[in-house]
């Protein structure tokens, strides 16, 4: 399976809005989405969709992961918990940008409650638009993975 454009997301019912809204994007610039809920409003607990978001793209089935809840803190938690995901979350791009080019970010994690539709998707177009720079970088990311 090529997971080259291939991309997962997840989040809690907080966040059902929004992710439709990146699904969407994602899709008219070309990307494979893997959307796994939830579809409804109903409360859900962010850590299984963390989780599950996150096995996605450790076992290599997606390339990369966004997910969602209202602060983007909680989900992000849960799944950086799975082994080899390196996920932030993100206010703004810059940070976006820099958790791909310096930390080699696999998984971006977006408060629903903390950014607008617009700076939402800027997030989304920064992260993916970044490449990991390797170097000095993959020595401090080496580290990252020796604590797992």
């Amino acid at each position: 399976m090529n997971a080259k454009k291939r991309i997962v997301l997840s989040s809690d019912h907080s966040a059902l809005r929004l992710r439709g809204l990146i699904a969407t994007h994602l899709t008219e610039k070309g990307w494979e989405v893997v959307d796994i809920g939830p579809m409804t409003e109903e409360s859900t607990p962010y850590p299984q969709h963390g989780e599950a978001a996150a096995h996605r793209v450790a076992s290599g089935d997606c390339r990369l992961g966004i997910i969602l809840c209202g602060t983007g803190q909680g989900i992000m938690m849960a799944a950086n918990k799975v082994k080899g995901i390196r996920c932030g979350v993100c206010s703004e791009a810059f940070s976006a940008r820099m958790i791909r080019q310096h930390n080699d970010a696999n998984m971006l994690s977006i408060g629903a409650r903390v950014v607008g539709d617009a700076l939402a998707l800027d997030i989304v177009d920064a992260f993916l638009g970044a490449e990991f720079e390797g170097g000095r970088h993959a020595t401090r990311v080496e580290m990252i993975a020796a604590m797992e």
